[in-house]
């Protein structure tokens, strides 16, 4: 549960951490302009792919109940953002995982909506069986009736599967 609740808070944090990642890695581990230029395009382009991944995970009815994301988010986002760390480091398999990084960027983002989508379908399953809980069961009402020594009062119990028959 520990690692999950601190992807929760790392995968934001990572927003914004790997995305200049590369550009230190360009500095320290030296690269050409036409790398700089590449990364100049593209890291802002990551922000944003990650920013909305991680916006997608967060806003996900059951890591909002739990605070905690699931074990498949944690497997995805750690293989996505060792391939950004990978590709920050400019050696000889740099190309490798640009490309590798870009292909599970689009897996992780398609997976995080059928995800979303899944979670919110399966929450409103279990509020429409709450409601259908609610309509069928009995309830109760008072109806107050006059009888020779005051007031009395009589409990009627409906129940509302017995008016459609």
């Amino acid at each position: 549960m520990i690692v999950r609740r601190t992807f929760r808070t790392w995968m934001f944090i990572a927003s914004v951490a790997l995305p200049i990642w590369p550009l230190v890695g360009w500095g320290i581990f030296g690269g050409g302009g036409w790398e700089f230029l590449g990364l100049v395009v593209a890291m802002p382009i990551l922000f944003v792919v990650l920013l909305a991944v991680s916006a997608l995970i967060a806003v996900r009815p059951s890591v909002r109940r739990e605070k905690a994301v699931a074990w498949w988010d944690v497997a995805v986002l750690t293989l996505w953002h060792a391939l950004i760390i990978g590709f920050g480091l400019f050696g000889p398999n740099t190309s490798t995982f640009a490309v590798l990084g870009v292909l599970v960027g689009i897996a992780a983002f398609w997976y995080v909506v059928w995800a979303f989508f899944k979670d919110a379908a399966k929450r409103a399953r279990e509020t429409l069986a709450e409601f259908e809980q609610m309509a069928t069961a009995p309830t109760q009402r008072r109806v107050p009736q006059s009888g020779p020594g005051g007031e009395n009062v009589i409990i009627v119990q409906e129940n509302p599967q017995d008016d459609h028959r």
